[in-house]
């Protein structure tokens, strides 16, 4: 039940009866109730009565009846407090009722022949708890993981490849063979001119050379669903949608945007300049679709990608989980998708973008040589310092979901992985805990009652999960599940220390019991929907 919306509703039928229009009756969340209304205050201005008087009237009017009781409070606040009754018999928690949005959302993002390492950490870890919170809302979900597989980069690799004498190779080796590949073609000329007739080969369908791409797109597909499995995503192979599926389709976009007159030419590129977009030298900024040697760029793919999952996928809303530096493309993009006519009418595109990790020193996250942290190597630091897999992995999921997503924040292993304070293993042990506790009872819970202020706060507390879950979805906005399971976590904790469970007898033991069970269930849940895996014993 979603307390504070129910009481809204309430509050506002009174509301407008006094005032002739609708009002926001304002309610919130109060430390001097369970929620307060200051709605009255601006109203009274407005019809140019008392805000104590006019508050008391819409106490009177209200249906709050087995519900909540409203008390005047000092200006012309109105305080509520919700009724005992409901705060023990909260309905189950289910997901909200109606029909699904068919969502498209895009994260994680690696590129073929390169590890993974800590730059697709957020991505992946944000991108994949906003997947689970949507489809547990009812949301038609398709994962789309836009792998990095097409361009000239391939011709040089497959080229210097073509050189050793091993099929296969691991992922490492891949990237150090990468590395060489572009010493080459910057320095051998002979090497150069191969490389990008090797460009020409794989783009025109030589069938030895894309048996040799298509060996390293299948190699680092495995490599990256073996990082995946480790972090506990729901990303499979069936998600991985590379740049190559979307070359077919950039000459006809090309030619619709053309047709709809949203290309011109610059420097002989074909460009599209979206309104209110300029450069530094103040100067219409260029959305580059295609190069002037008759290329695509980035542009071109994304726009391709974009207009596949509306027309194709069916998806009527898209959401891009990726880096802020990346704000002002993805901007870009849109203005000219919308204008374009493939956004509109029911069909949205957002970039839900994100800051950096940063190393103690306030930089970006590295090695202690200056190199990327790669994940394969962040993940063996979490299994080597937690207890176990699942709380090394939870602590580091834990650690980006409980900050807002849009600023940097500070890997700190000492903070992430610390029994208190507001961590994944805080929670994680607040739910082995209560597993504990119930498998000692030997006693089934039984119907709450609440006596001591502690078990009120938590059951109250309780309550808080539906809409903190609808926050994060509408806001996409993971963090404000995570601190609201934080906040049960404190709640229980303080209930714990208060009130004695086992050492209770009779229906207070058995209300206490299903506190507990019912704070347990919660957490489970919340954690789950973050992606956060919780282990039996800690």
């Amino acid at each position: 039940m979603n307390l504070e919306a129910v009481l809204a509703a309430r509050l506002a039928a009174a509301f407008e009866a006094l005032a002739g229009e609708p009002v926001d009756p304002a309610v919130r969340a109060s430390q001097h109730a369970d929620f307060q209304s200051g709605a009255a205050l601006a109203l009274a201005r407005r019809l140019g009565r008392a805000p104590r008087e006019l508050a008391a009237e819409v106490a009177r009017r209200a249906d709050l009846a087995g519900l909540a009781t409203a008390e005047v409070s000092g200006p012309g606040f109105l305080n509520l407090t919700v009724a005992d009754e409901v705060l023990a018999s909260p309905p189950p928690v289910a997901p909200p009722d109606g029909p699904g949005e068919r969502v498209v959302i895009d994260y994680s993002g690696p590129n073929v022949a390169k590890e993974l390492h800590v730059g697709h950490l957020r991505s992946t870890i944000i991108g994949d708890a906003l997947a689970r919170l949507f489809t547990w809302a009812g949301h038609d979900v398709v994962r789309v993981n836009h792998l990095g597989d097409w361009g000239t980069q391939f011709g040089m690799l497959i080229e210097h490849l073509s050189d050793e004498t091993a099929a296969d190779h691991s992922l490492s080796d891949l990237t150090a063979f990468y590395r060489q590949a572009r010493a080459r073609f910057d320095e051998d000329p002979g090497f150069r001119t191969r490389a990008r007739l090797r460009v020409v080969a794989l783009q025109s369908g030589n069938e030895p050379t894309r048996a040799m791409w298509r060996r390293l797109v299948e190699q680092s597909e495995r490599s990256f669903l073996a990082d995946y499995a480790r972090l506990g995503t729901t990303l499979g192979p069936g998600d991985f949608a590379g740049e190559s599926s979307y070359q077919d389709q950039l000459a006809p976009v090309v030619e619709e945007l053309t047709v709809r007159g949203l290309l011109v030419e610059s420097e002989g590129a074909l460009c599209a300049f979206p309104a209110g977009f300029a450069g530094r030298d103040g100067r219409p900024l260029p959305l580059i679709v295609r190069k002037s040697d008759g290329g695509f760029g980035y542009a071109a793919t994304d726009l391709a990608a974009l207009r596949h999952r509306v027309r194709d996928l069916k998806a009527t809303r898209l959401l891009y989980v990726v880096g802020h530096t990346q704000q002002t493309h993805f901007r870009m993009v849109f203005a000219v998708a919308r204008a374009a006519g493939w956004l509109g009418d029911g069909v949205t595109a957002e970039h839900i973008s994100f800051g950096s990790i940063l190393g103690a020193d306030g930089r970006m996250l590295r090695t202690r040589s200056g190199e990327t942290v790669k994940l394969a190597d962040l993940l063996d630091e979490a299994d080597a310092r937690a207890s176990s897999p699942a709380v090394g992995i939870g602590a580091i999921k834990y650690a980006d979901l409980a900050s807002d997503r849009r600023g940097d924040y500070v890997f700190d292993w000492d903070r992430m992985l610390a029994a208190t304070g507001d961590t994944g293993p805080y929670l994680q042990y607040a739910v082995a805990r209560i597993r504990s506790l119930l498998l000692r009872a030997g006693t089934a819970p039984g119907p709450v009652t609440l006596g001591d202020p502690a078990e009120r706060r938590l059951a109250l507390t309780l309550l808080g999960f539906e809409p903190a879950v609808a926050a994060a979805i509408e806001h996409r906005e993971p963090h404000r599940l995570a601190v609201h399971l934080h906040e049960v976590a404190v709640a229980f904790s303080g209930f714990y220390e208060r009130c004695p469970v086992l050492r209770a007898e009779g229906p207070v033991r058995a209300s206490r019991l299903a506190l507990a069970a019912r704070t347990g269930d919660t957490l489970r849940l919340g954690l789950d929907l973050l992606g956060i895996a919780v282990p039996d014993t800690m």
